[in-house]
């Protein structure tokens, strides 16, 4: 295999394990929100049709994604 492929794919595996730690992360941070409100996010937005709880928690997630892109670049 010619040199420049090999060390293009060498670089593929950092990515893929930024991907999967950025991953991690952003599934604990709901997590976290989902403990630390005092209410059931799901019922909220499914049930009751909370239309402004979902575009809160949608920014949020938004934030943490644009977070923890810059931290893991």
């Amino acid at each position: 295999m010619p040199q420049e492929i090999t060390h293009e794919l060498w670089q593929i595996i950092p990515t893929v394990i930024y991907f999967f730690i950025g991953f991690v992360l952003f599934g604990v941070s709901i997590k976290i929100a989902d403990k630390l409100l005092p209410f059931s996010i799901r019922k909220e937005i499914e049930e009751d049709q909370n239309t402004s709880l979902g575009i809160i928690i949608g920014s949020g997630l938004i934030a943490t994604a644009i977070i923890l892109s810059s931290v893991l670049k």
